[in-house]
Order: structure tokens, then sequence, then C-alpha cells
């Protein structure tokens, strides 16, 4: 990487931090250029450079925010393993607690677009890793309402969770979301789940 490709990286990362120690301060509605700037320490141009107005940055958070998350979805292979399911939901967790971006989302019931793509990639991915593994006499289209199940179980989880300010530890709701996902989706795929 060269010198100007790391400090626009550098830019970038500083306006991302930026954003979300705002949404921690106020809602998103609120959050102008003005505020990004003076919090990333940077000069109007250098935003503009990046993007083109709040909204703008907030449509590149959203495909950041989704980007993370499948990432960490590709590394997980759904097994009968409770070990594996708590490992990923912990990272799930964590990932969301860390996040003020995705936090703001879930406690405020905002962001319908966000929620709209992250479901329907969530949705795909899950399909297409479960389609080799139904089990017996069951078919895609009732895979479908199982897969949206999980995905709004986990959903409403995290919601619940950062609605509570994160009281309970993140291996609590890791433990929930294992228990949920090994004795309501696994059966349906065909393993004997035991959470």
């Amino acid at each position: 990487m060269n010198e100007s490709d790391e400090r626009y990286c550098t830019a970038e990362d500083a306006i991302y931090d930026a954003f979300f120690l705002l949404l921690n301060e106020k809602p998103v509605e609120k959050i102008s250029v003005s505020d990004v700037i003076k919090k990333a320490g940077i000069v109007r141009s250098t935003f503009y450079n990046h993007y083109e107005n709040v909204p703008a940055l907030m449509a590149a958070a959203e495909d950041k925010t989704i980007n993370d998350i499948f990432r960490m979805m590709e590394s997980f292979h759904p097994k009968n393993d409770h070990d594996m399911c708590h490992s990923y939901f912990l990272a799930i967790c964590n990932y969301t607690k860390k996040n003020p971006f995705l936090s703001n989302l879930l406690h405020s019931g905002g962001g319908d677009g966000f929620f709209e793509k992250a479901i329907t990639m969530f949705h795909n991915y899950v399909t297409e890793v479960s389609e080799t593994s139904l089990a017996e006499g069951r078919t895609n289209s009732s895979a479908s309402y199982y897969i949206a199940g999980a995905i709004g179980s986990t959903i409403g989880v995290l919601h619940k969770w950062i609605a509570e300010d994160c009281s309970s530890p993140a291996e609590e709701m890791a433990d929930i979301l294992s228990h949920i996902f090994l004795s309501g989706i696994m059966p349906y795929l065909g393993a004997s789940a035991k959470p």
C-alpha cells in the first residue's frame, strides 16, 4: 500500500470512528457533516473525498457492517456442535456490542433499509449453505421459513440485549442463541440437536 492509499484508509477509519462515536451522542438524523469532521479531526474536503453527505456515510456504514457480519457467517459451518455455535454467536454478540452503528439500529428499531439488506443477504447465504443438508422430506420453500425464524430470533435477542444496555454477559447471550439454533433449526436440517 502506498502512502496515498494509507492516508485514504486512515481518513476513512477516522470518519467511521467519528460517526460511530456521534451515534452514541445523538440520533443519526441530527448528525451533520460538520459534526463528523470536527470529531474526526479532518477538513471538510477530506470528508467529501470519501462521501457525498451523511446519508452516503450512513449507507457505507450499513454496507461495512453487513460485510463484517457476512465474513463472520462465512466462517460458520453449522454442525451439531454447541462449542462451535457458542463461539460464532459470541463473536456476533461482541461485534454488536462494539459497533455503535449496529447497536443504535437494534436499539432504536430504525434502519429498515439496513435490516432489509441484511436479512436478504443472511437468508440467501443460509439457504445456500443448508440446501445440501435438509432433512428428508423437507422442501426449500419450508426451509426458508425456518431460516427466517432463526434470523428473526437472533435479531430479537440482540435487540433485547442492547435495549437492556448489554447488562447480561455476552457469553450468556451466546448460550441462548446457540440453544435456539441447535434446538430450532438444526433438527430441521437433519441432525439431532443437543443444546
